[in-house]
């Protein structure tokens, strides 16, 4: 049996939070209001309790009796520790689970698996995000989810098929349900990134017909976006792989085979940001590219009046010289004379310039 090195189930506390607070827990200054109630795996099918009744609880873990423990809100640390601490949950779990933000990550000892993840969603506008902390354990017949906001029913597809079965739980082993929920917070990163490509395609579209600075404001918003979930799911590239080399006793077959699925999965979403990093970046480029092709036809227009203007100033200028003795000046018609000259030189410039094709809208606007 592989084993961590020690201080790998420490607290490993990030400088700062990932995103930004959700709503939920916003009005409750960071800390959301601790609710908890448990799911019971009875010979006769998954029933839902509440968990305010800590000696039942006790009770049936020391019967044997797989629970599954859901926890919301770090409001009441007292309650979540007496809790802990009764269903004998390891002293070394407590920073990991109540410390946040963590670290992400995925680590297996021999009778315990511990997983910290944060669940992303957008805020109102989809160039910011939002994040809260979920911690899993699953110890022997014991699984524990924790989640730090907790803003409505956890987990609430999952727990409604769950309660929908009959039976005992032999094919619904708690080692199941974990994969099931590590999924189910990893497959909401496939809407969030399908929302991102799409607003990035109608970014790179602006950019190229219209660019202005709020399109590159944008597009650097949803570089960062990116950059936060790639942090999010970098650790577990490794960690999954590492857990699966461990053999963990507490992981049946088919929830390894869930996990091998899960590093699958983990790796698609570092792909599929990775690619739309690049999209972020064509963004860039694309901008770049037609705010050059704007200040190149600025210059362009101003070349042709520079080079129609230029002997026609030439010409004003020498009849503006004080000179007594120019034959032109006491010429009657001098003046209709060199006004049809510089409007014909003109002419001829203009048409010459149009034929070179310096009239043409460059910027791919016209």
């Amino acid at each position: 049996m592989l084993r961590l090195t020690p201080g790998a189930l420490d607290s490993q506390r990030l400088d700062q939070r990932p995103a930004g607070l959700p709503t939920h827990l916003y009005v409750h200054g960071g800390l959301g209001p601790t609710r908890a109630d448990a799911v019971v795996c009875l010979a006769s099918g998954p029933v839902r309790t509440t968990a305010g009744d800590i000696d039942r609880l006790v009770a049936l873990r020391k019967a044997g009796t797989p629970l599954w423990l859901r926890l919301q809100g770090l409001g009441d640390r007292r309650f979540i520790l007496e809790l802990l601490d009764r269903l004998e949950v390891p002293a070394v779990l407590r920073g990991p689970l109540l410390e946040v933000p963590q670290r992400p990550q995925v680590n297996g000892l021999e009778d315990l698996v511990l997983v910290v993840l944060h669940r992303l969603s957008f805020a109102k506008d989809p160039a910011h995000l939002v994040s809260e902390q979920v911690a899993l354990v699953l110890l022997p017949g014991l699984l524990i989810t924790l989640e730090e906001g907790g803003g409505g029913d956890p987990f609430p597809e999952l727990t409604d098929w769950l309660l929908s079965q009959s039976g005992s739980l032999a094919d619904r082993d708690l080692d199941d349900i974990l994969h099931f929920l590590i999924d189910d917070l990893l497959d909401d990163l496939f809407p969030m990134l399908e929302a991102m490509s799409q607003r990035l395609d109608a970014l790179e579209e602006s950019s190229l017909r219209n660019p202005r600075p709020l399109i590159l404001r944008r597009s650097y918003e949803f570089r960062s976006n990116l950059r936060i979930i790639r942090t999010m799911i970098w650790p577990l590239r490794h960690q999954i792989r590492l857990l699966l080399r461990q053999r963990q006793r507490l992981l049946g077959t088919e929830a390894l085979e869930g996990f091998r699925d899960m590093a699958e999965l983990v790796d698609q979403l570092f792909e599929a940001c990775g690619s739309l990093r690049s999209q972020c970046d064509a963004i860039t480029q694309s901008f770049a590219a037609s705010v050059g092709n704007r200040m190149n036809q600025v210059m362009k227009t101003l070349t042709i009046l520079t080079s129609i203007f230029a002997p026609l100033t030439f010409i004003v200028g020498i009849y503006g010289m004080n000179f007594e003795y120019m034959p032109e000046l006491k010429w009657r018609h001098g003046y209709a004379f060199v006004m049809l000259l510089m409007l014909l030189i003109a002419t001829l410039q203009a048409w010459w310039l149009w034929r070179r094709g310096w009239f043409q809208d460059w910027t791919g606007q016209g």
